[in-house]
């Protein structure tokens, strides 16, 4: 028998660990002298290999897409970040219970439509789709909502329409692409997932209201430093395929279908650009197909290393061997499909 929480409900929220956002491991002074010797290291190889081939038109092309790319997205990451973070904090995982299906087929197709309505990046998802677990919610419809939240969602999509002006085609293959990806990953988790490959994190309880603004600035603080970290990083990606790779090489890549598609699929995991932001990157590598650049678009929300490296922390690294590569290959091939459609 089920008893009523009464006014503890309120108090069962979705909230990051205590130390979520917290870096492990080494010590401070360890992590800094391995920071300073790995730049010392770049400093050099920049000063002896790359100096001599970099010209001043080269380096003015670099430093205008790299700065064009971050001014337009950083209000987005803005955006998206802060409402992440007041999801995450302040809504009871009560709520997804009553609006999801008890049976988990059908869950799972519901809990990828909430995605479209509720902004957050990958980084708020993990976590979100853990204490959703915590309280009973089918693993399956969670997992879908952790793809399909930070790839749909409101932000996601007029950031797309903003970074592909005139180009509404990519507005739709993107929300079409990766909320099918979301329910296909479900469906073949619930079909073949096993329990024991996955761990349920447990959750906290929130104490009052300061319990839920604490949590509230740790996540905001944590989703900020990370995601505008990353986005500096696939700016910088971005730029320096379009400044310092030779353009012959970039042509025989974006000539090339299958290729072009697989490389923007590895640059996503690599780049792991918030989903807020990555529109931006997308867009300035024009030298690629529609399809290619879509790819990009689908793959990284739902796969990239910073996703992989969360979901391996929160869930088990049983789990994580299994769901990333099933997520990357079904996002690859649905992209594909969906690009061809609207070429």
């Amino acid at each position: 028998m089920i008893e009523r929480a009464g006014p503890r409900v309120a108090e069962e929220e979705v909230l990051p660990p205590a130390d979520w956002g917290r870096e492990r491991g080494a010590a401070p002074g360890a992590r800094a002298a391995w920071a300073f010797g790995a730049l010392a290291a770049a400093l050099v190889l920049g000063r002896t290999w790359a100096a001599p081939h970099i010209g001043a038109r080269a380096l003015d092309a670099w430093a205008t897409i790299f700065v064009a790319v971050c001014v337009q997205a950083l209000p987005f990451l803005v955006f998206g970040v802060a409402l992440s973070a007041a999801i995450t904090a302040f809504v009871p995982a009560s709520v997804w219970r009553r609006v999801l299906p008890r049976r988990p087929a059908a869950a799972v197709p519901v809990a990828g439509a909430m995605g479209a309505v509720l902004p957050g990046c990958e980084c708020a998802s993990v976590p979100v789709a853990g204490g959703l677990m915590a309280r009973g919610v089918a693993p399956a419809a969670a997992l879908t909502f952790l793809l399909a939240a930070p790839a749909i969602n409101p932000v996601v999509l007029v950031a797309t329409a903003v970074a592909f002006p005139g180009k509404p085609e990519m507005v739709v293959g993107r929300f079409a692409a990766s909320l099918l990806v979301a329910v296909l990953a479900g469906w073949a988790w619930l079909l073949l997932g096993k329990r024991e490959w996955l761990r349920v994190p447990s959750r906290p309880h929130a104490h009052g209201a300061a319990g839920r603004l604490d949590a509230f600035r740790q996540a905001m603080r944590h989703d900020i430093m990370h995601a505008g970290g990353f986005l500096v990083v696939g700016a910088a990606a971005a730029a320096t395929i379009n400044a310092a790779v030779p353009s012959n090489w970039v042509s025989s890549a974006a000539d090339d279908a299958v290729v072009s598609v697989l490389l923007l699929a590895v640059l996503a995991v690599l780049m792991s650009i918030c989903s807020e932001a990555d529109a931006f990157v997308a867009a300035s590598l024009s030298q690629f197909s529609t399809t290619a650049r879509l790819t990009f678009l689908v793959v990284g929300p739902m796969v990239d290393l910073k996703l992989i490296a969360l979901q391996a922390g929160f869930f088990g690294r049983s789990f994580a061997v299994r769901f990333v590569p099933l997520t990357f290959c079904l996002a690859v091939g649905v992209s594909a499909l969906v690009g061809g459609l609207l070429s």
